[in-house]
């Protein structure tokens, strides 16, 4: 390519004989087959194009519907029109039979859209290649870095994800102190405008702690250290509020700090505060520190000790995002299974709970079955629901249209052969995010058909 682009511009001002012209054409004629060739199989490897908008009611009925609240119905009826829910109910249920699609989904079972927070689905690719890798800004404060605008609809891993029932997820960065903020994203779209649920809906905070886990490369283990710069990095986030907190009293600000300008909505309620603390003290320091600056909304992520201080949370009224529950416990003399209880230890206390597998983008597939592991500790199967979809949803601040099937709400569900909090029957058959229905094929599915095929099953 650059030869020839040598070759016409040295021609530029000389007259170009037949030949000259006749080979140039010729290369760009390889050049074009080539490159269409390319794209071929480029398509050939891209994920399905995202469901169109729905064209005609839907009704499901004879499923078992688990509304998402708590409550269970038996042979239940479920339509929806334009993307949101017009009617559930039981096999009595009337709606328009001469206008609507009738899909038998008898013995099935139909849940509300999965919800998975603080996670970096669609933010990451391959973590070995930079590329690919949109989930950390650099330095150390940035409350106004977006990560909806980083989100790639593309990602071959959001349909793997899917196809497990999660329909939704939190687009959360990560980062040092301030690691910006989050948006809701639906599991569907062409690009992220398609995408997005809700807009930036909370700032994330890592809590500064007394201790930090450095990873040992030898020994391939965690060791803590003393956070010797703790102080320092305190009086950082406390001269962020302080300047966030006097940049919101300011009416028509000029010019616009973008920094301060994404922090004002903490002031106001109309963003969650997210803060990311494991241990009992940092809990306490955090939660008075974010209620001291005025903060209307606080959300903790993590929260490993949590039980510790659940009295705590539940005067304050804040709610949890309990981290994955497969794994062991923080303290060497807690129970083996506290992590497993803890969701329902921390609800029998009155505190709002969330389960999510935080940071870890592809293995929140999983998260059904966490939810299904907290129901073998205590809970009742339609409570771990919950943890999933409206305690989430509330959390979010996404319960008007997600998280529970109701009348008037957005039409994301899934239609699974048997319980979706059991690996062993759960199978997703069909999936709708605003009544569009989605395409559950994925690359693992592909390559199992293909090599299926090649090797005999």
């Amino acid at each position: 390519m650059l030869r020839l682009h040598t070759a016409i511009q040295e021609n530029n001002n000389s007259k170009i004989d037949d030949n000259q012209m006749k080979n140039i054409k010729n290369i760009f004629k390889i050049l074009m087959l080539g490159g269409l060739g390319f794209l071929g199989n480029s398509s050939y490897a891209q994920n399905q194009a995202p469901g169109g908008p729905q064209g005609k009611a839907i009704a499901l009925t004879g499923a078992t519907i688990h509304v998402g609240n708590g409550q269970v119905i038996s042979n239940g009826t479920i339509v929806f029109d334009k993307g949101k829910i017009t009617a559930v109910g039981d096999a009595s249920t009337n709606f328009d039979k001469t206008n609507t699609e009738i899909i038998n989904v008898s013995g099935k079972h139909v849940y509300p859209g999965l919800i998975s927070p603080a996670n970096q689905l669609g933010m990451v690719e391959i973590s070995a290649v930079r590329a690919t890798d949109d989930q950390t800004e650099v330095g150390a404060i940035n409350p106004h870095v977006r990560s909806l605008i980083a989100y790639n609809t593309d990602s071959e891993l959001i349909p793997t994800v899917r196809g497990n029932g999660i329909l939704l997820t939190q687009a959360t960065p990560l980062g040092d102190i301030i690691t910006g903020m989050s948006s809701v994203m639906q599991l569907d779209g062409w690009n992220w405008e398609d995408a997005v649920l809700k807009k930036d809906d909370g700032v994330h905070l890592n809590w500064v702690g007394y201790f930090k886990r450095e990873l040992n490369v030898e020994t391939f283990t965690f060791i803590q250290k003393k956070n010797d710069k703790r102080d320092e990095q305190l009086r950082e986030i406390d001269k962020t509020f302080n300047d966030a907190i006097a940049y919101a009293q300011i009416k028509n600000p000029f010019p616009v700090n973008v920094k301060m300008e994404a922090m004002k909505g903490l002031f106001d309620g109309s963003k969650n505060l997210y803060i990311g603390a494991d241990y009992a003290k940092e809990i306490l320091e955090a939660v008075q520190f974010a209620k001291s600056k005025g903060v209307k909304k606080i959300v903790i992520i993590g929260g490993e000790e949590s039980l510790s201080v659940a009295d705590f949370l539940k005067e304050n009224s804040i709610p949890i995002i309990v981290n994955t529950t497969h794994r062991l416990p923080n303290r060497p003399d807690d129970d083996t299974d506290l992590p497993y209880k803890l969701p329902q230890l921390l609800s029998q206390k009155g505190v709002l709970v969330g389960l999510g597998y935080i940071g870890l983008n592809w293995r929140t597939r999983n998260l059904p079955f966490l939810a299904g592991t907290v129901a073998g500790y205590g809970m009742s199967k339609e409570d771990a629901l919950k943890l999933i979809t409206s305690n989430t949803a509330k959390i979010l601040g996404i319960d008007e249209v997600v998280g529970t099937l109701e009348k008037g709400k957005h039409a994301t569900l899934v239609v699974s052969e048997g319980d979706l909090l059991d690996m062993r029957t759960a199978k997703v058959e069909q999936a709708f995010i605003q009544g569009k229905k989605v395409d559950l094929d994925d690359k693992q599915k592909r390559l199992y058909r293909k090599y299926a095929e090649k090797y005999g099953k």
